[in-house]
């Protein structure tokens, strides 16, 4: 089998708008390995969360192909989980019928069969995995917004994807809840016997460099350069911001950021 797990070639996207057209994505192409961990950076409104909604499955291209283990995808698909920035559990669900439900239907819509207690075991697995098996029987509404990241964090694992789909999660965390999470992510993912393919939308650089094996740079509706992360695993958070590994690959992206795209980005504008 081929290690590649998701190709996208030469893929476009297009929003209609009061009778003119807006280009959101333009002739993107990416391939990503069997496991990697790829962090998408970039200006605000770039299109990163554009282009992650497409691999959702949530939006579909104007032109272009999305493919995943060899097969031309248009949807959504039970081999990828996404976990967004707002948490998105239901408020009337405790934390862990948060998890089982998407445990019993990820099983559901496979074709497999599991009862309700199984679900529920699978599910206080993972909550355990991240810390909250002492709050399973908490509403969101009674968990920090921490804790409730935790639990969406939880219940994309516990669907068991092959490939997890992160739109900015610790965007709306404080700095240490943040540090937290991703070494968090990083030893789930490291541990996981069969590992986990992660994109992950970010706007931080620190977090790209930190998570990333790859970091996809963009500029308005186009890809600019895939950048190579060398630095050694595991990382421990904040001892590889003190490398100077780390801060030259910081350094090579904070010159993209500023220098070499501002003036594109100031004639192109930006996707939604």
């Amino acid at each position: 089998m081929s290690d590649k797990v998701i190709e996208i070639e030469n893929l476009s996207l297009s929003y209609e708008n009061d009778n003119s057209t807006f280009e959101a994505l333009k002739d993107i192409n990416l391939t990503v390995e069997r496991g990697e961990f790829i962090c998408i950076v970039g200006s605000s409104g770039c299109g990163k969360s554009t282009l992650l909604s497409v691999l959702a499955g949530l939006q579909q291209p104007d032109k272009g192909k999305l493919i995943i283990n060899g097969k031309e995808v248009k949807g959504p698909g039970v081999e990828r989980s996404v976990v967004f920035q707002n948490y998105s559990l239901f408020p009337w669900m405790t934390a862990l019928k948060n998890v089982s439900f998407a445990v019993y239907e990820n099983y559901k819509k496979r074709g497999k069969k599991i009862s309700r207690r199984e679900a529920n075991e699978i599910a206080r697995y993972y909550l355990n995995k991240v810390e909250l098996n002492r709050f399973e029987h908490k509403l969101p509404g009674e968990l920090s917004g921490g804790m409730q990241q935790r639990v969406a964090i939880a219940r994309a694992m516990a669907s068991c994807p092959e490939i997890l789909l992160m739109d900015e999660p610790f965007g709306a965390l404080d700095a240490k809840i943040r540090e937290n999470l991703q070494s968090l992510l990083l030893k789930m993912w490291r541990e996981d016997e069969n590992k986990k393919t992660i994109i992950f939308v970010t706007h931080d650089l620190n977090e790209a460099v930190l998570l990333a094996d790859r970091i996809v740079f963009m500029i308005p509706k186009y890809i600019h350069s895939v950048i190579e992360n060398n630095l050694p695993r595991p990382r421990n958070n904040p001892l590889v911001h003190e490398s100077a590994e780390y801060k030259a690959l910081y350094q090579k992206l904070v010159k993209y950021f500023y220098n070499e795209t501002t003036e594109f980005i100031e004639d192109e504008g930006a996707a939604l």
